[in-house]
């Protein structure tokens, strides 16, 4: 499920860019050669020999065509590793976020449906056999465990009250194992995002020094300052420091989300398991003084 939510990720962005690049090929510079058609000089103006067609003929179109196809395609290949590497772990980010917001949801769904069966006055047998062939989420699967090893202790009939001590500190460590594993399962892949949201920033970092270098090296080479040799350089660096961000901060806030809705989810799971392992101790009490 993973896998998919990240490949429909990469074809919706891979539309979004084909749609900017298309936008960006039918944006039109600005002409003023019919406006000076149309329009006749005055009969006194002066003739002078000005080229005003930097400052409006070839400006406006170089800032029509700034997109993330042309800063990409006129990267250099350094910044163009860090761009790939930042939207691949973005993407995947997104997947994981997707498919651990649908699992969380569908846990607690899960959770509720098991704790209003249980507590609907059915017997333990009754609802072993009704949860021990689908333990597809935790809480079936400590209950399961816990009255598995229960069940254990009155194979050759009910323990003696010596042995009591034992089979409780034995259904204690197989519920606690279970949410262990349970937990581990759940809190999977969001190791990923803690590390996208710690390192994208610098590694767009590393892409805005390098942009930068590139600008100091093509000043140097055309002994020129102005901004259309600094320009382009700057915008690859701000772009890559954008995509960090992009990819950090996301990353970062769905984190935290799901590490406290896990935490508390794993209170949930443990407040179970101490009271299930409480009716249980009382029921060996009983049938040991028996």
């Amino acid at each position: 499920m993973l896998k998919r939510t990240a490949a429909v990720l990469a074809a919706a962005l891979a539309i979004c860019l084909s749609m900017g690049e298309v936008q960006a090929q039918r944006t039109a510079p600005v002409s003023h050669d019919t406006q000076s058609q149309e329009l006749p000089p005055p009969d006194a103006a002066p003739t002078t020999n000005v080229d005003v067609d930097q400052s409006g003929d070839t400006f406006a179109p170089a800032l029509n065509r700034i997109s993330f196809v042309s800063l990409f395609l006129h990267a250099d290949l350094i910044v163009k590793a860090v761009f790939v590497l930042l939207v691949l772990a973005s993407l995947w980010s997104w997947a994981i976020i997707i498919n651990k917001w649908m699992a969380l949801g569908l846990l607690k769904r899960r959770a509720g449906k098991f704790e209003k069966v249980f507590w609907s006055g059915l017997s333990l047998d009754e609802l072993y056999q009704q949860f021990s062939q689908r333990t597809d989420h935790p809480f079936a699967a400590v209950f399961t465990a816990a009255l598995r090893e229960w069940r254990r202790a009155f194979e050759g009939g009910p323990p003696r009250e010596s042995l009591v001590p034992g089979v409780k500190d034995r259904i204690e460590k197989a519920m606690n194992v279970t949410i262990l594993r349970e937990t581990e399962g759940i809190e999977r892949q969001l190791g990923f995002l803690a590390t996208v949201g710690a390192t994208a920033p610098f590694v767009g970092l590393f892409g805005t020094v390098w942009g930068i270098m590139n600008s100091f090296s093509a000043i140097a080479a055309q002994h020129n300052t102005t901004l259309a040799v600094v320009a382009p350089g700057i915008a690859e660096s701000l772009f890559a420091t954008a995509m960090g961000l992009l990819a950090a901060i996301p990353a970062v806030i769905f984190y935290n989300k799901f590490v406290n809705e896990i935490g508390r989810y794993t209170g949930r799971l443990e407040a179970f398991a101490d009271e299930f392992s409480a009716i249980l101790s009382r029921q060996l009490d009983e049938k040991a003084a028996r």
